[in-house]
């Protein structure tokens, strides 16, 4: 089987690695530019991204959509949420009817307020998608660590394609059709992180980080109902599984980011900003966007969003906390 996937980041490059473990399946990865492939091939024995692990000789890379996406019968879309729609519009012409796509791409875009995979649909009119999201990091999976991921899609055909693909690897898929509470969960976990954060940088143990993502999971849950989706996904590999990986671990950037803010300030997080991908901060945006258009509360949001784009006084989170009723 050819499986495409767009976007050459860590995770996406971890993903295929995990993927070619059984040599069934053909992978082509696309890039957006010749630079991008130039350094992948030039590093692929020693991939630095990966912690120095090797990309395999049978995962084939191009910057050509056409190249990569003819024959391929499922298409990972692994690239960042704000890119997702660019890359929709210029995959268009080359989509066929009997492709499956799977969204791995997390977040809103900005200016609508749509999820990934709403953004992705605005362009490609297809009933084969599936969503997955779960508690793991690149380096893991590149490892071939055991994982559990949820899969989300309405389509029984493309869910038992998808896991054909995964079947005799390390990771586990958890089916569910509540595309809209996976969508969620795999966006505002991690602007929960970037709080939890805040509170290690403040000086703050587990126990309160804990208190934090405890609270967390009830507005989220509350924030999937009031969105049309399923309140019991809160507790899946997409919920609470990533909420836990991504605002405990040093490993997670939101978090480090939000250490580096709550610990030294405004000034060093935005350097942080400059050379690294948050995908937390963006997301904050556009969640923040989201609820008010939507007339939706979730008071740890506006906090967040007071603090991290208002410069408002961190420790504003502590005090929230102890007062929430």
């Amino acid at each position: 089987m050819k499986i495409a996937i767009i976007g050459t980041g860590v995770y996406g490059i971890a993903m295929a690695i995990h993927l070619q473990k059984n040599n069934k399946n053909q992978i082509m990865m696309w890039s957006e530019s010749s630079a991008s492939l130039q350094h992948i091939e030039g590093t692929r024995s020693s991939y630095a991204e990966l912690e120095g692990l090797c990309i395999p000789q049978n995962i084939s890379f191009s910057n050509s959509y056409q190249e990569v996406l003819e024959g391929a019968q499922i298409v990972f879309i692994m690239c960042a949420a704000k890119y997702v729609s660019s890359v929709a519009k210029e995959m268009k012409p080359y989509i066929k009817d009997t492709m499956h796509f799977v969204i791995g791409s997390k977040g809103i875009e900005q200016t609508s307020c749509l999820f990934a995979h709403e953004v992705f649909l605005h362009t490609i009119n297809t009933k084969n998608i599936a969503l997955i999201s779960g508690p793991s990091f690149a380096i893991d999976i590149a490892r071939l660590e055991p994982i559990g991921l949820s899969i989300a899609s309405e389509s029984k055909k493309t869910l038992a394609v998808v896991k054909n693909v995964y079947k005799d690897t390390n990771i586990k898929l958890r089916e569910t059709s509540d595309l809209v509470g996976v969508a969620i969960c795999g966006s505002i976990k991690n602007v929960i992180a970037v709080a939890a954060g805040i509170l290690n940088g403040l000086g703050y143990t587990e126990s309160t980080r804990s208190f934090l993502i405890t609270e967390s999971l009830h507005d989220i849950k509350e924030l999937i109902f009031a969105l049309k989706g399923n309140k019991m996904t809160i507790l899946s590999f997409a919920g609470l599984g990533d909420l836990l990986l991504t605002a405990t671990s040093e490993k997670s950037r939101n978090y480090t980011f939000g250490t580096i803010l709550g610990k030294d300030g405004f000034k060093k997080a935005n350097h942080y900003l400059e050379t690294t991908t948050v995908e937390g901060y963006y997301t904050l945006k556009s969640i923040y966007q989201l609820l008010k258009s939507k007339r939706i509360k979730m008071p740890v949001i506006d906090l967040v969003y007071k603090i991290v784009m208002d410069g408002e006084c961190p420790q504003l989170l502590t005090d929230f906390l102890l007062n929430k009723k």
